[in-house]
């Protein structure tokens, strides 16, 4: 007699059956949507901390072509596929914290805050802002101990800054500025130029950003950073459950 049992899958085709499009999802999601992002100093304290994980909303500026936009590991260094945009859902405002690639490497990610955008003019006095000649409000509100990479507590002054609108806390050093707390030299404003923004970190004297190193280009950002899904305290080897889910674009006192 035939033997008419269907014929037995093997145990590699059940489980790429099984996980293949789940994988597939989680890999086009990560690409084209969402990125996780961990905070690696202290340039945007006390907004973010050394250790906190952000979500970065890939798409939310537009969406792009598949495998366009993306970064392929060349030899020792990193190429990026041209963006190709099909749908184009505004650009970053002022404000916005955004990560990026970072124009001197863009292999490197870094994370600041916009401050200007196309079109601006934009000066730094004693680490106020400037935008078209106007000074964005901010009142100091009192002493903030700022936690760097070696974890040593830096004496600073905390802020509220009201940026075009968008309040949010700065830091400062407590004795001399640094050497970006008046920006540019000679004191003229700068223009943004087309398709590019202008960074800040929070922690304006312990920042590397567009003061020293210039403009970001539209194609190197990668997303805006919404919210905090997880934080480890690296320094005292705890986990910051107080920090899960914390808005970037929120007024918090600690």
């Amino acid at each position: 007699m035939d033997d008419e049992r269907p014929p037995r899958s093997s145990w590699l085709g059940d489980v790429l059956r099984t996980w293949l499009p789940a994988i597939i999802a989680v890999l086009a999601i990560r690409t084209y949507v969402f990125e996780p992002f961990r905070i690696p100093s202290g340039s945007m304290a006390p907004t973010l901390q050394i250790g906190d994980h952000v979500v970065v909303n890939k798409a939310s500026y537009g969406l792009w072509l598949p495998a366009t936009g993306i970064e392929i590991p060349y030899m020792e260094s990193l190429w990026v596929v041209p963006r190709l945009e099909v749908v184009d859902w505004g650009n970053p405002q002022v404000g916005d914290v955004i990560v990026f690639r970072y124009p001197a490497d863009e292999s490197i990610n870094y994370i600041k805050r916009v401050v200007a955008v196309p079109g601006q003019h934009i000066r730094v006095v004693n680490n106020q802002i400037f935008l078209d000649g106007v000074a964005q409000e901010r009142v100091v509100t009192d002493r903030y101990e700022s936690i760097d990479e070696s974890c040593r507590a830096r004496p600073t002054k905390r802020y509220v800054e009201d940026l075009a609108g968008v309040e949010h806390h700065v830091l400062t050093n407590q004795g001399l500025s640094g050497q970006l707390s008046n920006w540019p030299r000679d004191g003229e404003d700068v223009t943004v130029p087309e398709g590019h923004v202008f960074v800040m970190g929070d922690n304006r004297d312990n920042s590397e950003d567009s003061r020293r190193w210039g403009f970001v280009r539209y194609d190197q950002i990668k997303g805006k950073a919404h919210f905090v899904w997880f934080s480890w305290d690296g320094c005292a080897s705890k986990i910051r459950t107080h920090r899960f889910f914390r808005s970037l674009y929120a007024l918090y006192e600690d």
